[in-house]
């Protein structure tokens, strides 16, 4: 059985989704080169700035529309939920079929609604989980560009386009230094969203107990509360889970958005004018955009660049950037998320401590 109506949750996004900003087709051609080119120039100045060795040999981003981004995540949703898939088929005979059939095409369109929202906003991802080629290899990510998204936010702020689209393309290829340069990384948050899924009870009275929490979440982020599906959905052991995927994640995310500015004046030299308007737009929207944000979580994702970026500047300031990178030696060098509020603590136990065993021992 699905999970989830995957084929349902395509034809979902893609009819819900906005267009994007009107453009001739030859500035359509030219943004698409254009971020082409970038992406390959990010590379060599990521390398340089972060001294991260051993990252794979750069590729061209991918350059996608709002409805390819929605087919491209779909794609990686598919390979990280297999885990949960092939466990509830094992146990397809303690789930009524017709809560089966529903629940997934109900899931199918709540997930393409979802990426609709979302393919509005994201500018461009590193994307990890791709299922296998013709090979039967699993690709090691890829580097994802959402170029209407990037041409309507470079004209919202008003900021020079060829800048605004470099400094995006240094993000995203600092996530692909990161999780091709460190060769632990990609398989340590593949392990812990797997056993994170497989935390999960599929009963059918917690079933609905989760369904009634995700509906008082949406009740209480309606009416300007905190409430978010991700807590509400959760188990005890689901929270600690995430707790660690969710340092790791601010690591990642404050460690490019950190070097996206640290690379930038040399580079980008409108990078403060960018910095200060993106930032402003990060808060804005309407009151119903901002729920939707609160309510899938986005605005902990917000959290998560602010909180890591603080934690690496600090870090890069104390000991700098070589000692900073003694947080790629392993899973026991990351820091918790006391650490990332408290950075001297990380610095104290890794920085300035002596060797730890290497990631192959899974210290």
């Amino acid at each position: 059985m699905q999970v989830i109506d995957w084929e349902l949750a395509v034809s979902t996004g893609v009819r819900l989704v906005r267009p994007g900003p009107q453009v001739s087709r030859e500035e359509a051609r030219h943004a698409v080169t254009e971020l082409r080119r970038l992406s390959r120039e990010a590379e060599g100045h990521v390398q340089e700035f972060s001294r991260i060795d051993g990252a794979a040999e750069p590729e061209e981003a991918t350059v996608v529309d709002r409805p390819g981004w929605i087919r491209a995540n779909v794609e990686g949703f598919r390979v990280v939920l297999e885990p949960l898939t092939e466990r509830m088929n094992a146990r397809r005979s303690q789930i009524p079929a017709i809560v089966g059939a529903v629940g997934s095409r109900v899931t199918g369109v709540e997930v393409g609604a979802v990426l609709a929202f979302l393919a509005t906003r994201v500018l461009g991802q590193y994307e990890l989980f791709l299922p296998p080629d013709p090979s039967g290899e699993a690709p090691t990510g890829r580097l994802t560009l959402v170029a209407p998204n990037i041409v309507h936010t470079e004209r919202e702020l008003g900021v020079n386009p060829r800048d605004f689209r470099l400094w995006v393309c240094l993000h995203e290829e600092t996530h692909r230094v990161q999780f091709t340069g460190v060769p632990w990384l990609r398989e340590y948050v593949r392990g812990q969203m797997t056993e994170f899924l497989l935390a999960s009870d599929i009963d059918l009275s917690t079933m609905l107990e989760r369904l009634r929490a995700a509906s008082d979440a949406v009740t209480d982020a309606i009416r300007g509360g905190e409430g978010n599906l991700i807590d509400a959905i959760q188990t005890p052991e689901q929270r600690e889970i995430l707790n660690r995927l969710t340092a790791v994640m601010t690591l990642v995310e404050g460690h490019g958005d950190y070097v996206m500015d640290a690379v930038g004046p040399t580079v980008v030299p409108t990078v403060a004018d960018i910095r200060a308007k993106f930032q402003h737009r990060r808060h804005g929207g309407s009151r119903f955009d901002k729920t939707v944000r609160r309510l899938l979580g986005v605005d902990l994702k917000l959290k998560q660049y602010a909180e890591g970026a603080a934690f690496v500047r600090k870090v890069v300031d104390e000991v700098g950037i070589e000692g900073f990178n003694r947080v790629w030696g392993s899973p026991a060098t990351l820091p918790d998320h006391e650490e990332i509020r408290n950075p001297e603590a990380w610095i104290s136990r890794v920085a300035r401590a002596p060797e730890l065993p290497a990631a192959n021992g899974h210290a």
